[in-house]
């Protein structure tokens, strides 16, 4: 079964995440931040990490630095999920290692073609 670690600090965003990545036959692990998150890969890295910008103690950049910086391999694969939506951010998160990009509010729709996208649905 794939594993996907969804990282973001609103509980709710979360538990919606889960819910579609379960129809979608991913285990599911969940992450409240940067820190966290990176812990959690480095414990056990997952398939894909459903990231979030904004978050408080590391934010979705510096976890995604960090994780460049971990030599974790194989690289679980980094779709971003914010609300972040100008054209400078997507090039930054692109450039600094994400794989792929999703505005919130997302739906199953979205998630399921943006991880297509990546090679994982």
């Amino acid at each position: 079964m794939k594993t996907c670690l969804v990282v973001d600090d609103s509980k709710v965003i979360r538990k919606v995440a889960r819910h579609i990545l379960e129809t979608l036959d991913f285990d599911v692990r969940e992450a409240a931040d940067g820190r966290e998150a990176l812990d959690a890969c480095l414990a056990e890295a997952p398939d894909v990490v459903l990231l979030d910008w904004n978050m408080p103690v590391m934010s979705g950049m510096d976890f995604l630095r960090a994780l460049g910086d971990s030599g974790i391999s194989p690289r679980p694969k980094v779709v971003f999920c914010t609300t972040e939506n100008g054209m400078a951010y997507i090039r930054a998160a692109i450039e600094a290692g994400a794989d792929e990009y999703v505005m919130k509010p997302f739906d199953r729709e979205t998630l399921e073609s943006k991880f297509q996208i990546v090679g994982l649905a």
